[in-house]
């Protein structure tokens, strides 16, 4: 089986380069950053399983690519350069000091420009669950080459990240965060809040400095990004994490696939592990409840899909960790994952609609091409995503 979605992983990962000017390489690459951060996932998980630098080169090429065309404004902007501010020795040097733009074609709403909730969707900015998942991407990279440039990549984004995205509301004793900011990060452009943003935060801040450890890289007497995480885990506090979309569910069980690594490597994660499971529990039951797998392939997203089929995949390796650590394991945790157990058949179902070729000629897939086929790539092979 592992022969076959590699073979698989690899037709898909190609299809991408191809299609996004990655390799061969175009001179206007396609870049749009989610997608980009599994495709890097993707492409370091082909290296680890035939050892061919040549997957490695895709990696860091499309690191490259995304930086120099998404840390940087859009020829459709009337600013140039990074977008960071900084000079152009500078930003080579620290690339994510400014963030990273969506890669939406339709530029940010001006200043003055009224709000339009359905032309905000096809507009660019920064969101901050694109940037956590480009932080996990360069951390990735970091743990494969040990080279520690992409790890402190990684640091400096979550920093400016940060920095940006919270605020505290007048009269609030509590921080919040914006949805999606201006390119430059100077403005919101969405101000509510994203139900798993702060989560996703914590985990990643989590992850970077569990790496930095790793690396050696932190300084004993003060740990990176302290100050932001303590910052996330009072934004999470009382936050309820229950959704019933697949892809916000996938992204539960992701989180709750690099806790569980987390805690095995000494993080007191224990309680959020379970509060995370526990509305990925009554999330899926209310999922399920509509019966999506019934609906015309019209009304299905794919990548939405494949976003919980990669989430469930990570029950394995948490289940893998828990029987091989003691330290992690108890009755109650066991419980909640015998209850996850139930609903497992859902990655094969949504693996298997998505593989028939059938299934993607239509226009749901053909529309959203390029996010569709990495993260079927993910779903077949998720090691690369989902281990930290």
């Amino acid at each position: 089986m592992k022969q076959n979605t590699t073979a698989l992983l690899n037709d898909f990962m190609t299809e991408f380069a191809n299609n996004t000017g990655l390799a061969p390489e175009s001179s206007h690459p396609k870049r749009y950053l989610w997608t980009d951060a599994f495709a890097v996932c993707n492409y370091l998980e082909l290296y680890n399983r035939t050892n061919d630098k040549k997957y490695l080169n895709l990696a860091l090429t499309l690191i490259y690519q995304v930086h120099h065309i998404l840390g940087k404004y859009s020829p459709a902007n009337e600013k140039s350069g990074w977008i960071s501010g900084l000079d152009m020795d500078n930003g080579e040097n620290h690339p994510t000091q400014g963030g990273l733009r969506i890669g939406k074609e339709m530029n940010e709403r001006g200043p003055n420009e009224p709000y339009n909730e359905s032309r905000e969707w096809d507009r660019d900015g920064q969101y901050y669950h694109y940037l956590t998942k480009w932080m996990h991407a360069l951390n990735n990279t970091s743990t494969i080459t040990g080279d520690t440039k992409y790890t402190k990549w990684a640091m400096e984004l979550a920093k400016t990240a940060h920095k940006k995205f919270t605020y505290l509301p007048n009269h609030g004793i509590r921080k919040r965060m914006y949805w999606k900011m201006s390119i430059d990060l100077n403005r919101p452009l969405v101000p509510s809040m994203g139900q798993h943003d702060p989560l996703d935060g914590y985990v990643t801040y989590c992850e970077i400095q569990n790496e930095m450890d790793n690396l050696d890289l932190t300084d004993n007497n003060e740990k990176p990004l302290s100050y932001e995480k303590k910052d996330m885990k009072k934004i999470c506090q009382g936050m309820s994490m229950v959704t019933d979309d697949p892809l916000g569910l996938g992204g539960l069980l992701s989180d709750a696939t690099q806790i569980t690594q987390l805690i095995n490597n000494g993080y007191n994660l224990f309680e959020l592990l379970e509060t995370i499971l526990d509305a990925a529990i009554v999330g899926i039951r209310s999922y399920i409840s509509s019966n999506p797998m019934e609906l015309s392939t019209n009304y299905r997203l794919a990548f939405r899909e494949l976003g919980l089929s990669i989430g469930i995949k990570g029950l394995i390796i948490i289940k893998d960790l828990i029987n091989n650590k003691p330290k992690i394991s108890g009755k109650s945790l066991e419980n909640r994952l015998n209850e996850l157990d139930n609903y497992t058949y859902l990655a094969e179902t949504i693996e298997k609609f998505w593989l028939d070729e059938n299934n993607r000629k239509t226009r749901n897939w053909v529309e959203h091409k390029d996010i569709n086929t990495v993260m079927l790539g993910t779903a077949l092979a998720p090691n690369g995503f989902l281990k930290i």
